[in-house]
């Protein structure tokens, strides 16, 4: 068995599914996509220990001649031989079973093909080729491990998850790999000298998220605003063009996908199909759609059901931290303030921001969320609700419940999401607030289940005659524990 380097942080379930994969007696075809910089090449590479038999890396908007010059390089060095490149994919896949078969057999051979999309140029005849070199040779091979990853999900999914021609229903094994939790986030930080306050891993979680590539850059003999402002504010910072870089290399036609999440930017809570449609005058049919389905299979965008209501009410919110971050404050104000960050430290636009995407952390945390309400094995759905009279609206003129977990055993916990510096306090005006928003959720969704109210907060909720109303508090410490 290959033994995990000290340096991985988490994956542990993704370690596990690999291991038995290199158990199995044979071949294995194994997925493994995700956000870029989430680290899919990293576990890879570090899992294996770098021990591969044949490694090839797709270059970005490289011709097919590149490709196949960077896969003969790579045999030639691999058998201290001199090949000729290769015509075609399909000449370079049969090379490929050729030095394969060459290999000591009773032992694992391990293939890795890294940002796969980036190799299936038009006309390249790649994925035909890569189909009949597996259906013809790969499959049969008992002790072939063959891997491949990219970042561009809907060409993963498209062309591998859901393949309707030579490699349908081929994987052996899927993985997706999520960014970071808030726990392996602080683990992380800890081993590179980053010792912060819960506080601040969650507001650095909510400008980076858990993307390990970002949390790299951080400086341990910084504060979090002086890292904040020298990773995004002064000139030539490391990721002030980092946004552009990231859509144009994941998306043809990025423009089409980075003009969808600048307008779902400016709304808070997420718009409808139609909406984006009608407000960004893009048609509504099946290619507007196809694009939201990529956003969202790619991590940025996120599908929120409402509370009872039908697939068409679905809304798509902007949920990528890093994305999120960028619009709100990176795109206008690089390099006019060295400072940004910090000075905007007491500013109600940063407050604002910190209160949106505070909810955000939470809807990804849910697990450690329902661990703590102890309702961990208890079946349950999530969704949000909005009162009738907030319908077309993105403020708060009308009832709104960001988090409502309808359980099976027969409550629904109906979730106020609060983000402050110290113990929330519930006034008079607050009260009568949540009384009006349980009062108008029963009447509208007619349920008839029992409504609890529980507050998600940094430091719980502050007791006066008001906090009474509370049936279960969940704290920021809470979301750091691992779910069990």
């Amino acid at each position: 068995m290959i033994m995990r380097e000290p340096r991985l942080i988490g994956r542990n379930d993704e370690c596990r599914r690999l291991d038995r994969c290199l158990e199995r007696q044979e071949a294995q075809l194994i997925v493994v996509q995700g956000r870029r910089r989430v680290g899919k090449t990293f576990l890879i590479n570090h899992f294996f220990n770098n021990r591969f038999d044949f490694k090839l890396t797709g270059e970005f908007k490289a011709p097919k001649a590149n490709q196949l010059e960077n896969f003969v390089m790579e045999l030639n060095r691999r058998t201290h031989l001199d090949y000729d490149t290769p015509d075609s994919w399909k000449d370079a896949f049969e090379m490929l079973g050729s030095y394969l078969s060459s290999l000591p057999d009773g032992e694992k051979h391990i293939v890795f093909f890294d940002e796969i999309p980036w190799m299936d140029t038009p006309k390249s005849g790649f994925l035909s080729a890569f189909e009949y070199f597996w259906n013809d040779f790969g499959s049969a091979m008992d002790h072939l491990v063959f891997i491949v990853c990219g970042s561009a999900t809907a060409w993963i999914t498209d062309n591998i998850e859901q393949n309707k021609g030579g490699l349908f229903n081929r994987k052996t094994c899927s993985l997706f790999l999520q960014p970071f939790c808030l726990e392996e986030t602080a683990e992380y930080l800890h081993m590179i000298g980053i010792d912060w306050s819960e506080y601040d891993i969650a507001q650095c979680y909510m400008i980076l998220g858990g993307i390990p590539y970002y949390l790299s850059f951080l400086n341990p003999a910084e504060t979090l605003n002086e890292n904040v402002d020298n990773l995004f504010f002064r000139k030539s910072a490391e990721l002030a063009d980092e946004f552009d870089h990231l859509f144009r290399t994941l998306f043809s036609n990025s423009n089409d996908y980075i003009s969808i999440v600048s307008l779902l930017s400016q709304k808070r809570y997420g718009m409808t199909l139609a909406e984006i449609s009608r407000k960004g005058k893009l048609t509504l049919n099946g290619n507007l759609s196809a694009k939201i389905n990529q956003l969202v299979k790619s991590g940025f965008i996120c599908a929120n059901q409402l509370f009872g209501q039908k697939k068409k009410d679905i809304r798509y919110q902007l949920s990528d931290y890093f994305t999120l971050f960028y619009f709100r404050f990176v795109r206008e104000h690089y390099a006019k303030d060295e400072h940004f960050w910090s000075h905007l430290n007491d500013n109600p636009s940063r407050h604002a921001w910190a209160g949106l995407t505070f909810e955000l952390l939470c809807k990804d945390h849910l697990d450690q969320i329902r661990q703590k309400l102890g309702i961990s094995g208890v079946l349950t759905e999530t969704s949000s609700w909005r009162s009738h009279a907030a319908d077309g609206t993105d403020d708060l003129n009308g009832a709104q419940i960001v988090m409502v977990i309808d359980r099976r055993d027969h409550i629904i916990s109906l979730c106020e999401i609060k983000y402050s510096m110290n113990e929330f306090e519930i006034d008079k005006a607050y009260d009568l607030n949540l009384r009006n928003k349980i009062s108008a959720f029963r009447q509208e969704t007619g349920t008839n289940k029992t409504l609890q109210v529980v507050m998600i907060t940094t430091y719980g909720v502050k007791k006066n005659k008001y906090s009474n109303i509370v049936s279960g508090q969940v704290i920021l410490e809470d979301l750091f524990r691992s779910v069990f």
